[in-house]
């Protein structure tokens, strides 16, 4: 049955999910490894990395309000997906040359300007193409794949440290490659429908079309954000790793953990979410980040920190698809580019938040108290969901 279904998911799916599995070999190759960079080589405290990756990750989640919108506006999506990819893989050598952090600095957010202006059109694509009955199924499966290269990027970071004696610029230079052949193939393996969407009338951005997107989309956007607000960088759990005093070269297998299990569950739960109530199912991701977050507070040795991040990959593969999918499903057609992009604005505001206070709280009261008050805002979005009377219908 799993086999049936994974053959019913459009071609252009499978395309788009082994673009994403490319750039994020390219991506985390450098991701695993820049908090040590930054703190090791360059001087960096905890605050900072929490501030540059706060910044990075509510860049891109920004931009995608512009970008969806304009895919609206032009009925078409691959253009700019293109552009998006194009751009991350163009900065992947700055971070080979960076003499210190202000072209990290540079790098990471035009790195991210590009995600932020591929995510939108992409997720509005893969909406588009794909029947209502497949879309929980299509994004968990694009979402799997992104995470196979999410993890891949880390183990192959890991191996070219030990080989190369902890060369962070060598492991930078490399990770051009996957970011090139991802560009290539969404190039030449997608080919867009000749009507990718009907064109929203009148300006790419207007109060109107904000009016149209209605109540249980605006619900939706509210959750997202008091969940984004839960759950800081990932940057943060290479730190965690770090206290633990094993080998730096060692450090990104955190990563490669957290994001074989994402992969592993990415689609099961995707799947799931197609036919039981979406705000159980994240109400069950939530629990699970809970968990995650009180085993990370408790200690730093290796296995224990190995544990809890375990548990994160298991809350990320619950829910970030689902989330995706429940924008979809309150988002009408012609404006599933601005819903996309609106709900990362909004997600990306509570990123920048997140991560700065949990970078300052680092560097002020130690990283157990920092997985504390994640667990507490977690508390507080589970809140949310239960005083949820109505909105989206499921």
């Amino acid at each position: 049955m799993q086999a049936a279904s994974l053959r019913q998911i459009p071609v252009g799916v499978w395309v788009l999910g082994f673009v994403s599995l490319l750039m994020d070999i390219s991506s985390e190759m450098i991701h695993s490894l820049l908090p040590l960079f930054m703190v090791g080589t360059l001087g960096a405290s905890a605050f900072a990395v929490g501030l540059v990756e706060g910044l990075a990750e509510a860049t891109a989640l920004m931009v995608k309000v512009f970008s969806g919108a304009l895919s609206d506006y032009l009925g078409r999506r691959k253009g700019l997906a293109l552009l998006g990819y194009g751009l991350g893989a163009l900065t992947k050598p700055l971070f080979a040359v960076a003499p210190g952090m202000g072209l990290v600095l540079t790098a990471r957010l035009i790195d991210r300007v590009g995600k932020g202006i591929r995510g939108a059109p992409r997720d509005a694509l893969v909406a588009d193409i794909t029947p209502a009955r497949l879309r929980g199924a299509a994004f968990g499966l694009r979402q799997s794949l992104d995470t196979v290269g999410a993890f891949l990027g880390p183990l192959l970071a890991v191996g070219l440290m030990l080989l190369w004696a902890n060369d962070f610029r060598a492991v930078f230079w490399v990770a051009v490659i996957p970011g090139m052949l991802a560009v290539a193939l969404l190039l030449f393996g997608l080919r867009e429908p000749e009507v990718a969407v009907a064109r929203s009338n009148g300006n790419p951005i207007r109060y109107r079309n904000l009016q149209r997107l209605g109540w249980p989309y605006w619900w939706v956007v509210l959750v997202g954000a008091a969940f984004t607000l839960a759950r800081f960088s990932e940057a943060f759990l290479v730190l965690r790793a770090q206290q633990g005093g094993i080998a730096v070269a060692l450090v990104p297998l955190v990563m490669v953990v957290m994001n074989l299990v994402y992969a592993a569950t990415a689609y099961p739960f995707g799947k799931l979410s197609d036919r039981i109530s979406h705000v159980r199912l994240l109400a069950g991701g939530l629990l699970m980040l809970i968990v995650a977050d009180l085993v990370l507070a408790a200690s730093s040795q290796w296995a224990v920190v190995l544990v809890g991040v375990l548990l994160w990959g298991v809350h990320m593969g619950m829910t970030q698809g689902l989330l995706s999918a429940m924008v979809a499903e309150v988002a009408p057609a012609d404006l599933r580019g601005t819903a996309f992009g609106v709900f990362s604005l909004v997600s990306g505001m509570a990123m920048l938040l997140a991560s700065a206070v949990a970078g300052l709280l680092w560097d002020r009261l130690g990283a157990s108290f920092t997985f504390y008050c994640g667990a507490g805002f977690c508390l507080l979005t589970l809140l949310l969901l239960g005083l949820r009377k109505s909105g989206s219908p499921r």
